[in-house]
């Protein structure tokens, strides 16, 4: 190691042995004490060394780096801000072979005790994304055990309740944002519908047929850094054509004609998701009708269609589900109306046979 200063000011120059072998020079420089040179140093070839005597937030930096190529954007950008904000405030100096059950324990129970009040569904995401770190350092970082894994999750995977609107409520919303057409029909296609707000703020007049009343739905905005991001779906099934109702279909063609210069390639709507959450936050207080999330309007369509009977099949196919088991695992809760509804046919089916 070199430590030197230079006017003011101090600077650290040294050798690693990167990933592959390669001997390489790193030097920093500007560091106001002496001390902080040497400690830049530490920390630096303690996150190269990879071993389990490595600093968590040492972990994080090489987890973080093997994510980035791996995650869209938008992915990467809720992953880091979970981290930086829930995990590493109490793991960051750590080395992660001192992280024990108990100490996972603690802060599991510091985030559930939290004035904010998290949600059990939050609480497990955050608890998983601990948990991924951790064995991130099994595999790759010699790590013996996962301490997350074997202290056990926090939160649940499903909320106990779903919040979404009846047809009558919904009504009720639409009739308060009616004074705006635009409002009109984003909300209207959400709930019709079911796709995702990312999927309908992404939307083009091009992605539309008024001829067979469908939409394609090929891809997803999000807002990123000040700056529009459009993505494609995350798995081949959201690329999908749903069916919309043709007065649905009639409102996007009245909202599209009165656009001026509209050019079919571009976005149709062209707000933010906050935009939606306001808007819903204002209908809400104008109608009297229970405060929901923009994404329970996809709810709200699920629970429409299964109280129609339609299948569990047909359902995931329309809302972009991977798998029909994610469409079961998420509103199963909704069917047991079902079940009874089928044991009275099933008895009505065996007293017309006697």
């Amino acid at each position: 190691m070199a430590v030197r200063k230079t006017d003011n000011t101090w600077a650290v120059s040294f050798y690693y042995n990167e990933w592959n072998g390669d001997r390489v020079r790193h030097r920093k420089t500007r560091f106001k004490t002496k001390k902080e040179a040497q400690q830049y140093e530490r920390d630096f070839l303690q996150n190269h060394s990879g071993t389990p005597e490595m600093s968590f937030g040492a972990l994080v930096s090489l987890y973080m780096d093997d994510c980035k190529t791996r995650l869209r954007s938008t992915t990467y950008a809720n992953k880091e801000h979970l981290i930086f904000k829930k995990i590493m405030p109490f793991f960051e100096n750590v080395t992660i072979d001192s992280i024990t059950p108990a100490m996972v324990r603690r802060w599991q129970t510091e985030l559930m005790n939290d004035e904010h009040g998290y949600s059990e569904t939050y609480l497990k995401t955050i608890h998983n994304q601990m948990s991924a770190i951790m064995n991130y350092a099994v595999k790759y970082y010699g790590l013996q055990s996962n301490p997350a894994a074997k202290c056990g999750a926090m939160g649940k995977k499903r909320a106990d309740s779903m919040l979404f609107w009846t047809q009558d409520e919904f009504k009720r919303f639409e009739e308060m944002i009616s004074d705006k057409l635009y409002s009109k029909v984003i909300f209207n296609l959400l709930y019709w519908t079911g796709m995702r707000s990312g999927e309908l703020l992404a939307l083009t007049l091009s992605d539309f047929d008024f001829q067979n009343n469908a939409v394609s739905i090929t891809k997803s905005y999000t807002r990123l850094g000040g700056e529009d991001i459009i993505n494609p779906p995350k798995t081949p099934a959201g690329r999908r054509v749903v069916t919309v109702p043709a007065s649905v279909m009639s409102l996007v063609y009245e909202y599209s004609q009165r656009l001026p210069y509209y050019n079919p390639s571009s976005r149709l709507f062209e707000f933010t998701k906050y935009y939606l959450w306001h808007e819903i936050d204002r209908g809400c207080k104008k109608s009297g009708v229970k405060r929901i999330r923009v994404h329970d309007l996809r709810h709200s369509h699920a629970s429409l269609l299964i109280e129609l009977g339609y299948s569990p099949l047909l359902i995931a196919e329309r809302l972009g589900h991977e798998n029909i088991e994610t469409t079961l695992q998420t509103y199963s809760h909704l069917y047991p109306n079902k079940q009874e509804q089928l044991a009275q046919e099933l008895e009505e089916l065996i007293l017309d046979k006697n």
